[in-house]
């Protein structure tokens, strides 16, 4: 059997049976591969805010991997299946917007749609049927699933290369937004439910229950409090809107 590449899930599945049955197929199909759970509490049912989250994380991944990257609220609908392949990696789900991003920020991308269906295509798990057995072929070193056509064909190229909104909650409390820090100045402030927030280089640089914004680990902008819930001390939720003094 010839090796494998990993396989990394990014979807709004959450917890129950779903996650399990797409490692259940993608066991079948390329039982070598090495599954990383990246999401599975990516924003539901918004591509959109779901599409800053995987480009900040996705080129993090390793070089060859196949990302299947489903948030997919048109699942049975007209939205197309794709395949992209930007800078050496896969990115397998909808284009519904959701792989945009990484397209555009890519030094190199193709995008070819899924033409293969299989045998048994729910309307309304396409994510098992469809995405599941097109990522395990790319992974053990299948060809581009169907034709290629322009980059400029995808959804989503228009949505700007910075959000100024909160894209996800972690477990923590903390609070993602769609903005890159490096596209913030130093002394940038940000301005959520209310509250004006300074930067902070990390956590341990303020007194615990202050709330700040720093650059994560992903180089996004984020709203945290040491040692508190941003999401309750500050009352925000994913989709929220900040703003920013640069």
């Amino acid at each position: 059997m010839p090796p494998s590449a990993p396989i990394v899930l990014f979807t709004d599945f959450g917890p129950g049976p779903y996650v399990g049955q797409v490692k259940a197929v993608l066991w079948r199909l390329a039982p070598g591969a090495r599954v990383i759970d990246l999401f599975d509490d990516a924003p539901t049912h918004d591509p959109m805010l779901a599409a800053y989250l995987l480009a900040a994380y996705g080129p993090e991944m390793p070089d060859g991997s196949v990302i299947l990257a489903i948030v997919d609220p048109g699942v049975g609908g007209p939205r197309p299946p794709i395949a992209l392949e930007a800078d050496g990696r896969w990115y397998v789900g909808p284009d519904n917007g959701l792989k945009a991003l990484v397209a555009r920020r890519a030094g190199r991308a193709r995008v070819f749609d899924i033409s293969w269906r299989p045998e048994r295509l729910s309307a309304s798990f396409h994510g098992r049927d469809l995405f599941a057995p097109v990522a395990a072929g790319l992974a053990m070193g299948g060809a581009a699933p169907g034709p290629e056509r322009g980059i400029d064909t995808l959804v989503g190229l228009a949505w700007p290369d910075d959000l100024a909104r909160i894209v996800y909650i972690d477990r923590f409390g903390n609070a993602m937004t769609g903005l890159r820090a490096a596209t913030l100045g130093p002394d940038a402030t940000l301005a959520a439910a209310g509250r004006r927030l300074a930067r902070a280089r990390t956590f341990s640089d303020l007194p615990a229950g202050s709330p700040f914004w720093y650059e994560n680990a992903n180089g996004l902008a984020e709203i945290a409090v040491n040692q508190g819930r941003a999401d309750r001390v500050l009352g925000i939720g994913v989709g929220d809107i900040v703003a920013f003094d640069p």
